[in-house]
């Protein structure tokens, strides 16, 4: 019996592995259950068999990946202590995501919510904890100063999931990624001039926040 099990839970994997890898190089119109079973090297029965359908088991790719880049995401920013840092770690952070290729399955299942709506229902559930994210690195770095108050970590935090999953599409239509690079480079130049909106408001009877 735990042999079995042991196997099912070996052909999960092969098979989460597999679908990532199929939106990557296939994109989500590429992607059947037939192609994953292929690459997963197993039938095309089991991706039914264990997740029920094709979009079940892209889901579960997705969050492995999600998994896999919030610990990294989480361990990249916890160093950055202001805005300029901030932006340095978050231009990395989208050039590796960028060759590797990880945006690319979350950007592939939101083109494809748009005309799935049971898709995109769990599309935006698996969107608040990138909100929740940004949001509490945001409130951690500028929380409490005059930038804060006139842009709310939230809203922000919004703008800046937006904006990188924007960038992201873009790159497929700027070829030599310029003008994406450009983007990053004009933030890191706006960053050293908001310093002093980014200083928290001392406290009421004169006590720093």
């Amino acid at each position: 019996m735990a042999g079995k099990q042991q196997a099912g839970a070996e052909t999960r994997d092969r098979l989460i592995k597999a679908a990532g890898e199929s939106l990557l190089a296939e994109g989500y119109a590429g992607t059947s259950a037939r192609t994953i079973a292929r690459l997963a090297g197993v039938n095309s029965a089991l991706v039914f068999y264990h997740f029920g359908g094709v979009d079940p088991l892209l889901l579960a790719a997705l969050d492995r990946a999600t998994d896999q880049r919030m610990t990294t995401y989480r361990e990249a920013v916890a160093s950055a202590r202001n805005l300029e840092e901030l932006v340095e770690v978050a231009t990395q952070i989208y050039r590796t995501d960028l060759a590797e290729g990880h945006i690319t399955v979350f950007s592939e299942l939101v083109g494809a919510s748009i005309a799935r709506p049971e898709l995109r229902e769990e599309i935006v559930k698996r969107s608040e904890p990138w909100i929740d994210f940004v949001e509490e690195t945001l409130d951690r770095v500028i929380g409490g100063s005059a930038l804060a108050k006139l842009l709310p970590p939230r809203d922000l935090a919004y703008a800046a999931i937006t904006f990188y999953l924007g960038v992201n599409l873009f790159t497929h239509l700027d070829a030599d990624r310029s003008r994406t690079e450009a983007l990053f480079s004009l933030a890191a130049r706006v960053a050293p001039r908001a310093r002093l909106l980014t200083l928290r408001l001392p406290r009421r009877g004169g006590r720093d926040a």
